[in-house]
């Protein structure tokens, strides 16, 4: 794996036990923010890896599509994708963030985050 590829894959792997630990002390909003972090990180990393550039965008489903990927991680990223900004900017939320997201909604999202995961570690054949 290449530096740069394997550097995206370590943080995407903090970026999902952040997810997991707000979920626990009820942070759902940034629960969410980073599960999407992770699922990013990682699709850029096999993106890295498969074409040999960077992908320059935070549309995953836009990632997905040019990886090819399956029918359920297109799903997955296109679940996760809207909260990029939803998380962050009340404007592009039409409201506060941290009201738009309860545990079911965090763990839904942290359980997609870990499908793309899945899904490139075993497409890399990836140890770690």
């Amino acid at each position: 794996m290449r530096k740069e590829s394997a550097r995206l894959w370590e943080q995407a792997k903090e970026d999902l036990d952040t997810a997991e630990k707000l979920l626990e002390v009820k942070r759902y909003y940034a629960s969410v923010f980073f599960s999407e972090q992770a699922a990013e990180r990682v699709l850029k990393a096999m993106y890295l890896e498969k074409k040999w550039r960077v992908a320059f965008t935070h549309g995953l489903m836009e990632i997905a599509e040019e990886l090819e990927s399956p029918p359920d991680i297109c799903r997955a990223a296109a679940e996760l994708s809207p909260d990029y900004v939803m998380t962050r900017y009340p404007d592009a939320a039409n409201s506060v963030p941290a009201k738009l997201y309860d545990a079911d909604s965090a763990e839904t999202h942290l359980n997609l985050s870990r499908q793309v995961i899945r899904w490139v570690k075993r497409e890399l054949k990836l140890e770690i």
